[in-house]
């Protein structure tokens, strides 16, 4: 039996969801488990578990804080080998924790930030193991450049 891979997807709703969700056929040969803020969502593809966060951003600061500790407690119970965030709020709490407890994690910058990185992206940057962006304008130092990663 060959060993898989067990991915840890993690992104916020909307346009964040969406990129994350065009990574998906590079996951074939994995275990993933999607997490993203639809508390009701029902994902699409009976191959990948799905799990939910509370949604927060940085003006609501116990609300952030409840979802980092959910984030937490699900890299916990996963135990993944990779996280792989596009970003946002759970994304970068994936990221952190993962990195925390020596998961290989990476972050895939939104490709709609043109002129800099995102808050989430800069904020995260120290704790990623791969730091992409997906214009080359913005590689500068960790973050790298490896053409368009989604479309």
């Amino acid at each position: 039996m060959q060993n898989r891979f067990k991915i840890l997807a993690v992104a916020s709703g909307g346009g964040h969801w969406i990129q994350l969700l065009r990574t998906q056929k590079a996951f074939k040969d994995a275990d993933v488990v999607f997490v993203s803020t639809f508390s009701n969502y029902k994902f699409k593809d009976p191959g990948f578990k799905y799990r939910s966060v509370p949604d927060a951003n940085r003006w609501n600061k116990l609300r952030l804080i409840k979802m980092a500790f959910t984030v937490k407690n699900i890299v916990d119970e996963e135990k993944p080998d990779f996280i792989i965030s596009t970003g946002a709020a759970p994304g970068m709490a994936a990221v952190f924790w993962g990195k925390l407890k020596g998961v290989k994690t990476i972050w895939i910058d939104s490709i709609a930030n043109v002129e800099r990185l995102s808050l989430s992206g800069r904020l995260i940057k120290p704790f990623a193991d791969l730091h992409i962006t997906q214009w080359p304008h913005l590689a500068k130092g960790k973050t790298i450049y490896k053409g368009t990663v989604i479309l």
